[in-house]
């Protein structure tokens, strides 16, 4: 009786430059370019391209039909060397679309400890921090900057040069074109402060004296509708000094986009957009 033959993993394509680390796994039909550098212990499953300029750290786990490192859907990339940078422990779940930099920053960065669920988009010159969960179909548009701890719910859009602050929740659909300050929840139609991620917060350890700061910060700035300029200098006149309250500070200010606003009672009865 023949013996049942299993398709072996000689049928990948890998460029003998690539650099591939101790205890990888390649499964079949992948394709490595040269220029690639992949840490040891990743796995990598069927179908997966990984293009030149990318940089894989160790335990990662990508799964099948994912693009990693294909050049910029940007007509200003001009062929310049360029990198993806992928931390450690990362999990690429399938047809994920990774893109690497452009002239602006030159790389991609994707930090330790993220989960890139399947279908999402990351665009040329992304940094997005540690302990990141993009869940299905989020996309993000180029220069997008995410901090760490961050979670966007599916089919998230965020628009080029948006800023999400540390520990920022984001509902699933919502589209961001403004930045999100770090700490809070970020839902509705248009996108709109809901509350701070308390539940998040006291998952990462936070203290109930450090949750009701940064409550009483963002009350001043969104429930009462203040001139931005205005609750900052109420808040560093009445309200405890102390980490989040300065990263909060300094986050606002440093903003170029503005950051979005508080929910409104005329956009509370206008979730949804009219058709």
């Amino acid at each position: 009786m023949e013996e049942n033959l299993i398709q072996p993993p000689q049928h990948a394509a890998v460029h003998p430059n690539a650099r591939i680390g101790k205890n990888v796994k390649i499964g079949p039909w992948v394709m490595i370019e040269a220029d690639v550098v992949i840490g040891d212990n990743t796995t990598i499953g069927a179908n997966v391209c990984i293009m030149s300029g990318t940089r894989i750290g160790k335990n990662c786990q990508i799964f099948p039909g994912a693009i990693v490192g294909a050049i910029p859907q940007d007509l200003k990339y001009n062929g310049e060397d360029t990198t993806l940078e992928i931390g450690d422990n990362v999990i690429i779940r399938e047809y994920c679309t990774l893109n690497r930099g452009t002239r602006a920053n030159y790389k991609t960065v994707i930090g330790n400890n993220c989960l890139l669920m399947a279908y999402v988009h990351v665009a040329h010159d992304c940094v997005i921090g540690e302990h990141c969960i993009l869940a299905n179909n989020a996309t993000l548009a180029g220069h997008v900057e995410i901090e760490e701890n961050v979670i966007l719910g599916g089919m998230t859009a965020v628009h080029q040069f948006v800023q999400i602050g540390a520990h920022a929740l984001i509902g699933g659909g919502t589209l961001l074109n403004k930045d999100v300050p770090p700490y809070v929840r970020i839902s509705r139609y248009p996108a709109s402060y809901i509350g701070v991620n308390t539940v998040g917060l006291r998952r990462q350890g936070f203290s109930s004296n450090s949750i009701r700061i940064i409550q009483d910060i963002y009350h001043q700035m969104f429930v009462e509708h203040r001139n931005i300029s205005k609750a900052i200098q109420f808040i560093e006149e009445n309200i405890e000094d102390g980490q989040e309250r300065q990263r909060i500070i300094d986050f606002t200010r440093a903003s170029k986009n503005g950051v979005i606003k508080g929910l409104s009672t005329k956009r509370a009865k206008n979730d949804v957009p009219e058709v």
